[in-house]
């Protein structure tokens, strides 16, 4: 899909990988909702960007915020053919731990937001990008998820952001199958270790030591390499129903 004048949606898009999508797709000449709870920095992302670019500020775990938003493109920009699932948040915390069991009310806000908040946005969306005129291929939209290698490489104490991330792992292509007779395409891309806000908090002697375990490069990624990932995906006709890890070859330990 060419990425010239089409409407894109982004879930956390006011920071991190999200933000660097945003930029990217403003850049290759599309319009793009900024969705986020960040209101502070999606108004400022969006102020940056100018006209391409809308902040909506949206509850991914809430139907009607997300209903809201959808609508929000077709009356900004006349449409949505574009979703970038970049929203996500993460705990670490043992089953077992000095404190006791692992809570249950954290392990649920995590399936929340990363798992069924990425699924209400992909069910939303699709009703309005179903409804696109199909291209010269047939293509009517793109949707990418945001998974993670702890989808396969779980550390201990990331029970509830694996299982998140296993699960958009896993509901991929049978999405992707679905969604094959309206012309969309379903892909996911699982980061490995990445300088976002997530690990903006970590001195920077432990930001370089996570780096270094990485194969090569040796470093975290940028946010920018995810967003060229992600356009590649766009502009990629033959990219459907498939988890892409960016991870510099990483497979993590158990700590």
């Amino acid at each position: 899909m060419e990425l010239k004048d089409k409407i894109a949606l982004v879930t956390g898009g006011a920071s991190g990988l999200g933000a660097a999508c945003v930029r990217m797709l403003v850049q290759s000449e599309a319009r793009v909702l900024i969705a986020d709870l960040n209101s502070d920095g999606g108004e400022a992302l969006a102020k940056e960007l100018g006209a391409p670019a809308v902040f909506v500020k949206m509850n991914v775990v809430e139907e009607e915020s997300v209903q809201a938003t959808v609508k929000a493109a077709a009356d900004n920009f006349g449409g949505l053919h574009i979703v970038i699932n970049c929203a996500g948040i993460a705990i670490a915390e043992r089953v077992l731990g000095k404190g006791g069991p692992h809570s249950l009310a954290a392990f649920s806000k995590v399936i929340n937001v990363n798992l069924l908040g990425t699924f209400n946005v992909i069910r939303l969306a699709v009703v309005a990008m179903s409804q696109n005129r199909a291209n010269e291929g047939g293509e009517r939209g793109v949707i990418i998820n945001t998974a993670s290698v702890a989808a396969y490489d779980g550390q201990i104490g990331q029970a509830a952001y694996s299982a998140s991330k296993g699960g958009i792992v896993g509901m991929t292509l049978p999405i992707a199958r679905e969604f094959a007779r309206y012309g969309i395409r379903v892909m996911t891309i699982a980061p490995g270790i990445f300088d976002t806000p997530l690990l903006a908090a970590l001195p920077e002697p432990a930001r370089i030591s996570l780096g270094q375990q990485v194969p090569f490069p040796p470093r975290l990624g940028r946010p920018d390499e995810y967003a060229a990932l992600a356009k590649h995906i766009i502009e990629n006709e033959m990219l459907n129903g498939e988890v892409i890890r960016l991870d510099g070859g990483l497979r993590m330990g158990m700590r």
